[in-house]
């Protein structure tokens, strides 16, 4: 699914529709999923994302159901050691909260707003207040601009501080949640190393495009952690993607010709990283040629490659660590 949680719960309030937002806030022990885990129920029960899925996953789905319509949000504390929720055998041992929202119409500009920051790609946070009497819900933009219930000025900047943050903030009835856009990922090849640098790359929070030219390859049973899958030709492929600078590439193709042509119009973008895989002959010889037709000799310069950090990697999961263990050094530096 293309559209982001947000988008689906403003298509569904658009449509006069209601729902609720299950978000795990907190967690310990082996809980199945992170805090900030998110799933939208619809009021005619379709589900939309996953807090971890078996037992757990339907008791809170089952309140969601239960509760629907009502004003007020409700914490459902689950003990993961429980009969009832480890009778599947997906976990035992550990607790989790999760906050059980309503989403009603009078909510629509707010998910409204949310879901255009997703598409935009603009930062800010999404801060959600509650005790037993109040329950507000404040969206603060990059630039200070809010939307939804008021704040002060002086809450407004505090909150403004965890924009950057990957972690859901929880702590006396508040939470504050960054919009911070995954950045995405574009990975040329759905070959054995493709598969686990999506799996890895997944969970470190990249936004992961998997692209190939053949669908027995680039499939979702595959590639089942990755958010795009697109079965195109390797060239024609770049008049559908998105490149504002902060994008990542990543070049594991099948053959020396379609690397060299991935990396020529890669190249061309205004990207945060474009690596390669290859030998070190290999790489030399296709980075000069590149510098013989043309193409600006600094960004040349500037390719990972041979790809990864330096592990003495071998298999195609160890290569694949290497590979997002860079990716992430880059994206922390």
């Amino acid at each position: 699914m293309n559209m982001n949680m947000y988008e689906i719960v403003e298509d569904y309030l658009k449509n006069e529709k209601i729902g609720a937002i299950a978000t795990v806030i907190s967690r310990d022990g082996s809980a199945p999923r992170d805090v900030g885990a998110k799933m939208f129920i619809g009021e005619e029960g379709k589900i939309y994302g996953t807090i971890g899925g078996g037992n757990l996953e339907h008791s809170v789905y089952k309140q969601a159901l239960s509760t629907m319509g009502t004003e007020k949000p409700e914490m459902i504390h689950i003990r993961m050691d429980s009969k009832e929720v480890a009778s599947d055998g997906m976990i035992c041992g550990g607790n989790i909260d999760v906050l059980l929202e309503p989403v009603h119409l009078k909510n629509i500009e707010l998910y409204r707003r949310l879901g255009e920051l997703k598409r935009m790609g603009l930062n800010g946070v999404l801060v959600t207040q509650f005790d037993g009497e109040n329950y507000l819900k404040t969206v603060i933009e990059e630039n200070a601009e809010i939307s939804g219930d008021p704040i002060s000025e002086e809450d407004k900047n505090a909150f403004l501080k965890h924009m950057r943050s990957t972690d859901l903030q929880f702590e006396d009835g508040v939470i504050v949640e960054s919009l911070h856009i995954a950045p995405s990922l574009y990975v040329f090849g759905a070959g054995h190393v493709s598969q686990f640098i999506s799996k890895i790359a997944k969970m470190v929070g990249f936004y992961v495009v998997i692209i190939d030219d053949r669908a027995e390859f680039a499939s979702r049973e595959r590639f089942p952690d990755a958010d795009e899958v697109l079965v195109e030709s390797f060239y024609d492929v770049f008049n559908r993607l998105n490149f504002t600078g902060s994008e990542y590439v990543v070049i594991v193709t099948r053959g020396h010709q379609f690397d060299r042509d991935v990396l020529i119009e890669s190249l061309k973008k205004n990207a945060k990283y474009i690596g390669m895989i290859g030998s070190r002959r290999k790489v030399k010889m296709v980075l000069e040629h590149m510098k013989e037709i043309g193409l600006d000799p600094e960004a040349v310069d500037n390719v990972y490659s041979p790809i990864g950090l330096s592990i003495n990697a071998e298999t195609p999961q160890e290569i694949a660590v290497s590979i997002v263990g860079e990716l992430v050094k880059v994206r922390r530096s």
